[in-house]
């Protein structure tokens, strides 16, 4: 997938992009064709860096009824070429989601984009789950046809399709299907043996029952879904191609883990010199394991393995260690955090010194705050509102109510390109900014989250500002409307009218 260009957070198309709320405002009071192609550019080419964890699609269906715009760019780009040669569904599926809340606020055009499209699409399946929700019986059965010739007859065109009705997001059309077609009934019916089946083969190396068979196993060439099934209690359906390399990291990592489990429930009192040795100079996979089971157990030890980790030439071992520092808990742990953050040791430019200040931020006391905001600003002026680990500190800033933080969490707030990000830098700002309710709140009733609006409905002021109220009438009129959103707008309107009687 492409990389996102967002353009910048003072322009019509960078606020659009960002799913900021002052983009829907300042679409609707500027020209109505430059509007249009802003819209579409943000529809067109997905401006989210990840799509499961931002909204965009009801914000840019709002829009599109509020300017009455075509659907022109959205079904070129539906039918352009490149759809017959990206299958990458993340090309289409911001369009295809659009449409699908066009569709339920009654533009009958959108309805049939999404039948066609998904009738002859490439993303075919992600149209299909739209209309599941939005279409009539009737025309779901029509498609019934177009979309089982896409599964070719005989025994692999069967199992294609069995496959993807157990992996169907929305099951309400292959249900359909099914009294209609033989075809259907049948592979819906085999479906479940099919898994019964892949569960009884399950192959995998199995662990033995003792402290060094687990420490030797961590570091085996396959992690095995019977060994792991047999110590997590669950059985284990690795995901197709997760383990295709055994020393791609996550694999390690995640068969270091499974180790790591096992050695709970192998390791004797008798065993601790044993595993602290592994932890100290074993193999990667036997250090990695031995020290997540002492971080877990918080072992006294954990810390000072954790800092030498942390130091090791082995890249490897520098992120597991900074990872399992982020596991760390209780006072002992917070100290040592706060003594690897500590600017005066000079050791808070370090990555050691930056896991700490997560910690701080994620599980620190009130002292801890000015570490975390200093943590904050430093991120900022060496990344800029980029990173990972930029949302734990935005959320620390706010947990531990740091009053200092206000200004560079605005800054946070007004430039993230993810719209989740700029939901915590919100969220943060309703618990340290006094003028929240009466500033970025109103905004934050337009914004594309839906998280970002239930916090702004709770606290925006509804005095000073005219628009507010008619947008809380708004949103609570909105059958699109998240449940939580709606609760907490007619709060805000029953409190509202309550004060003017």
């Amino acid at each position: 997938m492409f990389e996102p260009v967002i353009a910048p957070s003072a322009s019509l198309l960078g606020l659009l992009q960002r799913g900021r709320g002052d983009g829907q405002l300042h679409a609707l009071a500027a020209d109505r064709t430059e509007a249009i192609a802003a819209l579409e550019e943000c529809v067109t080419r997905d401006p989210r860096a990840d799509w499961q964890v931002e909204n965009r699609s009801l914000y840019y269906a709002r829009l599109y009824m509020e300017l009455e715009a075509p659907l022109d760019g959205i079904e070129d780009h539906l039918h352009s070429s490149e759809d017959l040669l990206d299958d990458d569904e993340t090309r289409t599926g911001l369009a295809l989601s659009v449409l699908g809340h066009l569709a339920a606020y009654g533009r009958r055009d959108a309805l049939l984009m999404l039948r066609e499209y998904a009738a002859t699409g490439t993303n075919w399946a992600w149209a299909l789950d739209e209309l599941a929700l939005r279409d009539d019986d009737r025309g779901l059965l029509l498609l019934g046809t177009a979309v089982l010739d896409r599964f070719a007859p005989g025994p692999e065109g069967d199992a294609e399709l069995r496959e993807f009705i157990r992996g169907a997001y929305e099951p309400r059309p292959w249900r359909l299907w099914a009294a209609y077609h033989p075809r259907v009934a049948a592979a819906s019916e085999q479906s479940p043996f099919d898994v019964w089946q892949r569960q009884l083969n399950r192959s995998g190396v199995t662990p033995g029952w003792s402290t060094a068979d687990v420490l030797a196993w961590a570091d085996q060439g396959e992690l095995g879904g019977a060994g792991v099934g047999a110590f997590t209690g669950r059985p284990d359906r690795p995901e197709p191609g997760r383990d295709a390399d055994p020393d791609a990291p996550d694999a390690v990592d995640r068969r270091a883990a499974a180790a790591a489990r096992c050695l709970a429930a192998v390791v004797r009192p008798e065993d601790r010199p044993e595993v602290l040795e592994a932890a100290r100079n074993g193999l990667p996979g036997a250090r990695r394991a031995a020290l997540r089971y002492l971080v877990d157990r918080r072992d006294p030890a954990a810390a000072g393995l954790i800092e030498a980790a942390a130091a090791d030439v082995d890249d490897r071992i520098v992120r597991a260690a900074l990872e399992l520092l982020g596991r760390m808990r209780g006072p002992e742990a917070l100290a040592h955090a706060r003594r690897w953050a500590a600017p005066d040791t000079g050791g808070a430019d370090s990555a050691l010194g930056e896991a700490a200040v997560q910690l701080l931020a994620d599980a620190g006391e009130p002292c801890d705050a000015p570490l975390v905001v200093a943590g904050l600003r430093r991120w900022i002026s060496v990344r800029g509102v980029t990173g990972t680990g930029l949302g734990a500190l935005v959320d620390g800033a706010g947990r531990l109510a740091a009053a200092e933080a206000v200004p560079v969490l605005r800054h946070v707030y007004g430039e993230a390109a993810s719209s989740e990000l700029r939901g915590r830098a919100a969220r943060a700002l309703a618990v340290t900014d006094v003028h929240f309710p009466e500033g970025p709140a109103v905004e934050c009733l337009w914004d594309c989250e839906e998280s970002t609006r239930e916090l702004a409905a709770r606290h925006v002021a509804t005095t000073g500002d005219a628009r507010v109220l008619e947008r809380l009438r708004r949103l609570a009129a909105d059958p699109a409307e998240e449940a939580e959103v709606h609760a907490a707008v007619r709060g805000r309107l029953t409190a509202a009218r309550e004060r003017s009687r």
